[in-house]
């Protein structure tokens, strides 16, 4: 029986791995290939290995006049910086609040969070407050609304694995005279870690890909993000789609390095708090 259950689980393994592979694999792949082909090569769009190789389309790419790629990466990388950096602080600050107390105000608070999951962004009404905060079109107002959109989610994430860490830590701690934000910053945050990159790889693969809220409360060329400057690219060389493919793939880069950088703790972070939360 034991033989049988374990044959079940590889097979099953074999199978989720095939999957994944037909979703995410198999179309980079087809991009990737295509990039290095010639514009006639390109257009068939099949998928196969180039007659010839053209690296020279990435330099292409990079080199396109009002592509502005370079000043887009930087505008990019600014605000998934900023908006990780925020989500994380707030997140497990506001989540160890919440899972600690047991009073009226965390279960408000937690309600008015959770109600974030359902209701989606307004575009009219939030581009109205960042003009009467004075901050749109200016990219601290694209953060405070990405991280706005984000907090719901990781905020459960945290709360639900800081639910599996024992209070008699807690307890302790305070006992031997560690104050609240030492006891968050020195004893219960490194315990987070795990579930810390996967926040970290969620928000910055949302910020980093965002598309509509960039093009909603940051428009301007100087403003440009990177998949704003890949509509935009699209939208003047949609007959040539080897530069298209290079320019995509050059987009997807940061996030499969962050991805490869943090993949062994996704789902240690995702299922951490499965059991209690």
């Amino acid at each position: 029986m034991k033989n049988i259950k374990k044959i079940r689980l590889t097979l099953a393994a074999v199978v989720a791995n095939i999957v994944v592979l037909s979703i995410y694999a198999v179309p980079f792949l087809f991009v990737l290939l295509n990039s290095f082909k010639d514009k006639r090569g390109a257009s068939q769009m099949k998928m196969s290995w180039p007659e010839v190789f053209h690296p020279e389309n990435y330099i292409d790419v990079a080199n396109t006049p009002g592509s502005n790629l370079f000043v887009a990466f930087k505008n990019s990388m600014i605000i998934t910086v900023m908006a990780v950096v925020l989500t994380i602080f707030l997140c497990s600050t506001v989540a160890f609040y919440i899972q600690r107390r047991n009073d009226r105000s965390s279960k408000i608070l937690n309600s008015l969070l959770m109600i974030g999951l359902m209701v989606p962004v307004a575009v009219m009404p939030t581009i109205w407050v960042l003009q009467a905060l004075n901050l749109y079109r200016l990219k601290l107002g694209l953060v405070f609304v990405q991280v706005a959109v984000g907090i719901p989610f990781s905020m459960m994430l945290f709360r639900s694995y800081i639910a599996t860490i024992p209070k008699e830590i807690d307890e302790a701690a305070i006992l031997d005279g560690c104050g609240t934000w030492r006891l968050f910053g020195n004893i219960i945050f490194p315990i987070l870690s795990p579930v810390t990159a996967t926040v970290i790889i969620l928000t910055a693969i949302n910020v980093f890909n965002d598309f509509a809220n960039a093009l909603y409360f940051l428009p301007g060329a100087g403003n440009a993000t990177v998949q704003l400057t890949l509509y935009n690219f699209m939208g003047a060389y949609s007959n040539k789609w080897n530069l298209l493919f290079a320019d995509i793939v050059i987009v997807c880069i940061p996030m499969v390095i962050l991805f490869l950088f943090f993949n062994k703790q996704i789902v240690s972070g995702m299922t951490g708090g499965a059991v209690k939360g």
